[in-house]
């Protein structure tokens, strides 16, 4: 069961993929996908496949007789991604614990993951997990967020919404930028069993179509917005009106522009 401050419910997908989507995730789609390399006829694995950003972009790139499997703890998410596919994709959706997936050992010969690891408890176990279902010789791929610090969109809209809360912030913000330790992830996928890791740091340009469109994802693209609403519902107009002027008052108006940055890994089975 997810905690209602990390749950992805309602219109959250919709807004999610909408506005964020284009803006946050799919330049770093592109990079992780672009890593993996199996021959036809292999199984591939993603994790956290959230509303189907990489696994469009990993179906177009695999071969048609690969298979892949798309999971997702959260069932809102899955359901939204899997009705952007058609079928005789071959693509199988699952909804699955990432520390208790429900595979046969080396079962895949690769494992992907964009920017689900951070929301994992225990993070070392689902490390575990991915290598158990991995074949040998099998690579795993993901990333996560760098420092708030070096998100500029996060950043605002986290300093923003706070000041509304003194005394009881939403704290979403904080978990998606919550492991950006390099010698820490390395030593985790270490104690897991991984080998050959490698590691690139990302930094790359995040675009929105317009202030108003990066406001929208940033509030209701997300859980925070959960969170304002069991503090005081009321109060979401008015900060929907804070987050747009900070973003354009930094950024400007249309298109917007800022700095993101994230940690990309890979190891071998």
């Amino acid at each position: 069961m997810q905690a209602d401050n990390v749950a992805f419910v309602g219109s959250i997908p919709e807004n999610y993929d909408r506005y964020l989507g284009p803006t946050l995730f799919e330049p770093y789609a592109a990079d992780l996908v672009a890593r993996v390399n199996v021959p036809a006829g292999s199984t591939v694995l993603e994790l956290a496949c959230g509303t189907g950003i990489v696994t469009r972009r990993l179906r177009e790139r695999l071969a048609g007789s690969t298979k892949l499997v798309a999971t997702d703890l959260n069932e809102a998410m899955l359901n939204y991604a899997s009705r952007k596919y058609k079928d005789g994709e071959n693509l199988e959706w699952r909804q699955a614990d990432a520390t208790e997936l429900p595979f046969s050992e080396r079962s895949f010969d690769a494992v992907l993951c964009q920017f689900g690891l951070m929301f994992v408890p225990d993070k070392g176990q689902a490390l575990r997990e991915a290598h158990r279902v991995m074949k040998p010789g099998g690579k795993i791929v993901f990333n996560v967020w760098d420092a708030i610090e070096q998100n500029d969109f996060a950043r605002i809209a986290h300093e923003t919404i706070a000041k509304f809360f003194d005394d009881n912030p939403p704290d979403f913000y904080q978990i998606p930028f919550s492991l950006h330790d390099r010698s820490a992830i390395e030593s985790l996928l270490t104690d897991s069993g991984f080998k050959e890791i490698d590691f690139t740091l990302l930094p790359l340009e995040s675009k929105a179509a317009s202030a108003r469109d990066l406001t929208r994802g940033l509030i209701h693209g997300n859980p925070i917005i959960n969170s304002i609403r069991d503090r005081n519902e009321e109060m979401i107009p008015e900060i929907e009106a804070a987050v747009f002027e900070a973003v354009v008052a930094k950024f400007g108006d249309a298109p917007v522009r800022a700095r993101m940055q994230a940690l990309i890994f890979s190891a071998a089975r």
